[in-house]
């Protein structure tokens, strides 16, 4: 399955950012970035690699790389002009050497290590569904007013969202856009609200808007589904609540069908679709693959942050908020050197050993992105969670199954939500924070109707509560601080500036 953002997520801290931004910030002025299809795309018979090329903006010199394109053994997929990324095929091993020789070319590399074939989330376990004789304990617990299997949604207490959704559910003008493995759009708790025409399938860096494309490929890829029922699962009498449960949430489906993996060309259209479609806010609980960490000294993993930077600039230049997972791998992401030994995932992972200051988790550490790290009932960073002082924007519930567990009819540290097939289940990772905060956000977007994406973080940060540092971090009692928290009462490595508080939200 993809690299889904409950199993692991980093971050940048401020001066990293500045520089990214200076080095790679191409914010082009223009209002539009809809991509360009080309008819020679999708041949797949030869082993070939996908590939982006980042270039300036002009006709001329996109007119010009796309012959050159060509003229290195390639084809055009598409090329999305406003923002200068072309996404291409290519059988021919020196393609990258010698479209990066090209006049106009300003970074390009392959998006993957192994070849194309014929036709990354954030989630720490597997999933754990609601049985039927689980669910009717559950609903034997419920109280008036709340939703049937409520009970069991210890998160949503703990940042007072089922509190705040009496006040404010949420604005239908907002939507917040689910880019993951797709969104099952039938199920009871999500049809209120979704949102099929801002949805899309963006696997292979084209968006396909046709019925139903956005929806996951089987049961199993029931990562975004879950995301979904986080953010707005409809408060209707049938199951669980959303934190905003007023808000349209729609589905940007980005993950392979073969592998489950979420490749560069397929965000970037992600994050373009969103913002020429009018999405308020994204929620991308995933790292982008083949690299975990993509360091700027390689031209490939260079190539693909600069194009997945320029899309998410491009949607926050539109009014679109990006929030991301922090990862699972419970890394310091503002230490000198961290081990990698997942990379690439598409192939051979080789062992090495890196300095996230240098190498960036794409999309979490990009510039203006917020980053969540995971929390358990106790208000407490989950055991798995990555963290780093200036890395961390905010914190939400993310679950915790083995260190903090709630009173509840299930007794289950995890996050409840939907799953596919009319079904529910508990998942955890700083995949299910992320939501969260996704959702904190859009009710600071339908009360502040015209707050820019700067001004929304801003007051993400400024509602969250703020949580000190603990005394001791020894989870499993073996006298071992597990993690160490850096930073003061108000900001620090765990929190952020705070765990998200939904009813601060909207009083």
């Amino acid at each position: 399955m993809a690299h889904l953002r409950s199993r692991r997520r980093l971050a940048l801290a401020v001066p990293v950012v500045l520089s990214l931004t200076a080095s790679l910030g191409f914010l082009p002025a223009s209002a539009t970035a809809a991509p360009r299809a080309e008819p020679a795309a999708r041949t797949a018979d030869s082993p070939q690699l996908a590939y982006v090329v980042n270039t300036k903006t002009d006709r001329h010199t996109l007119a010009s790389v796309r012959k050159a394109v060509a003229a290195a053994g390639g084809t055009v997929v598409t090329t999305y002009d406003r923002i200068g990324v072309i996404v291409a095929h290519s059988a021919n091993p020196d393609f990258g050497a010698q479209i990066r020789k090209a006049r106009g070319v300003q970074s390009a590399g392959a998006t993957r290590t192994a070849p194309l074939v014929a036709a990354g989330t954030t989630d720490e376990g597997a999933a754990d569904y609601l049985t039927g004789a689980e669910a009717a304990k559950v609903k034997a617990a419920a109280t008036a007013g709340s939703e049937p299997l409520e009970a069991d949604q210890w998160d949503l207490r703990a940042i007072g969202a089922d509190k705040a959704a009496q006040i404010n559910p949420g604005s239908r003008t907002v939507t917040v856009a689910v880019i993951d493995t797709g969104v099952d759009d039938t199920h009871p708790d999500l049809a209120p609200n979704f949102s099929a025409g801002q949805s899309a399938n963006c696997v292979g860096g084209v968006a396909d808007t046709s019925e139903g494309a956005w929806r996951p490929y089987t049961a199993e890829d029931y990562h975004g589904t879950h995301v979904a029922g986080e953010i707005a699962a409809a408060r209707n009498g049938i199951g669980v609540a959303g934190v905003a449960p007023g808000v349209k949430v729609s589905s940007i489906k980005v993950s392979d069908p073969h592998n489950g993996l979420f490749y560069p060309e397929n965000v970037v259209c992600a994050f373009v679709f969103a913002a020429d479609h009018g999405v308020e806010i994204t929620n991308n609980s995933y790292y982008v693959d083949p690299w975990l960490y993509n360091c700027m000294d390689d031209p490939d993993q260079r190539a693909i942050v600069d194009a997945v930077n320029r899309a998410q600039l491009y949607a926050q230049k539109k009014g679109t908020l990006h929030l991301a997972s922090a990862g699972n791998s419970s890394h310091d992401l503002d230490s000198d050197a961290i081990v990698d030994d997942t990379s690439p995932d598409d192939s051979t992972p080789v062992e090495r050993t890196i300095d996230p200051h240098e190498c960036f988790d794409v999309p979490t550490q990009l510039p203006g992105i917020v980053t969540v790290s995971a929390t358990g009932v106790q208000n407490l960073k989950s055991y798995y969670s990555s963290y780093g002082e200036g890395v961390v924007d905010v914190a939400a519930p993310g679950g915790d199954r083995l260190y903090q567990i709630p009173d509840t009819p299930s007794q289950n540290g995890r996050i409840l939500s939907t799953m596919p097939n009319n079904q529910y289940g508990f998942l955890q990772g700083t995949s299910m924070a992320s939501p969260h905060a996704a959702g904190v956000a859009a009710l600071l977007k339908s009360k502040h109707p015209w707050a820019s994406p700067a001004q929304l973080q801003w007051l993400l940060k400024a509602q969250a509560d703020k949580t000190a540092c603990p005394e001791s971090y020894d989870q499993n009692g073996d006298g071992t601080q597990d993690a160490v928290c850096e930073g003061g009462a108000r900001v620090n490595g765990f929190y952020g500036h705070g765990i998200v508080d939904a009813l601060r939200a909207v009083k």
